[in-house]
């Protein structure tokens, strides 16, 4: 596999930056005081009352394997209606070049023994590691999860979309991982049920695989940063959630 330009047996995932750029700042300067040059992103990177503008400029300028997640979709493609307010701000504030970037990027990205999906290989949509219950996110079974690769046949899996951090190894030695929420530990949502999805800190959240002849192992990493300034911008918006969630981790 090649992860820009670098032949990668050690790489970063983010997901689920939607559109924080104070945590993605602490990710990316993490990744480097890790020495981690090569890094996949599976999508979401907007949606949100933050900085999705500068965000974009970000990403933009560090090239990496992208694929576009559900907010990303809607940004661009609303569906009858942005998937959500802060979806339809988020197309306000980008300009044509951001715009044409979003629109540009795959729905997955095959990267030979590495696949890239935001929330499975068949759906942009569909919870994959874990499922809502009981008002909150719970453990999906194996089989379950097995099922929902499809044809996919790579030695590793990469998802985001729930913002739960988590790796599940199938019966035949694949592994599915999630490295979680860069930008938004927690949410809530009414589909399929009502429930949320909590990372219990407002750490940034991504993961770092390396690859070694027993296999893919993941290291899960939280980076602690300043979100003054997020939650100052999300409270001005009304976005009184999202203060929570940057101040606790929790909706």
């Amino acid at each position: 596999m090649t992860v820009s330009g670098v032949g990668a047996d050690r790489f970063a995932a983010i997901a689920d930056i939607h559109g924080n750029a104070d945590a993605l700042a602490a990710v990316l300067a993490d990744m480097e005081a890790q020495g981690v040059a090569a890094s996949v992103n599976l999508g979401d990177c907007l949606g949100g009352p933050l900085w999705n503008a500068r965000t974009v400029g970000m990403l933009r300028a560090r090239p990496m394997p992208t694929v576009r997640g559900n907010h990303d979709r809607c940004i661009v493609a609303p569906p009858g209606g942005r998937h959500s307010r802060w979806d339809a701000w988020a197309a306000e504030e980008l300009d044509a070049g951001a715009l044409g970037w979003l629109a540009a990027l795959p729905a997955v990205l095959d990267l030979g023994d590495v696949f890239l999906c935001h929330a499975t290989p068949a759906c942009d949509l569909t919870y994959w590691l874990h499922e809502a219950g009981l008002g909150r996110m719970i453990p999906r079974p194996l089989s379950v999860i097995e099922a929902l690769t499809g044809t996919t046949d790579a030695g590793l899996i990469l998802c985001g979309h729930t913002h739960q951090q988590a790796a599940v190894t199938l019966p035949d030695g694949r592994m599915v991982v999630n490295p979680g929420s860069v930008g938004s530990p927690a949410y809530e949502d009414d589909v399929p049920e009502p429930h949320v999805s909590e990372a219990g800190s407002p750490h940034a959240r991504y993961a770092i695989l390396t690859r070694s002849g027993q296999g893919w192992s993941v290291a899960f990493r939280l980076i602690p940063y300043d979100a003054t300034a997020a939650v100052a911008r999300a409270r001005a918006r009304g976005a009184d959630d999202w203060v929570r969630s940057l101040t606790l981790g929790r909706v």
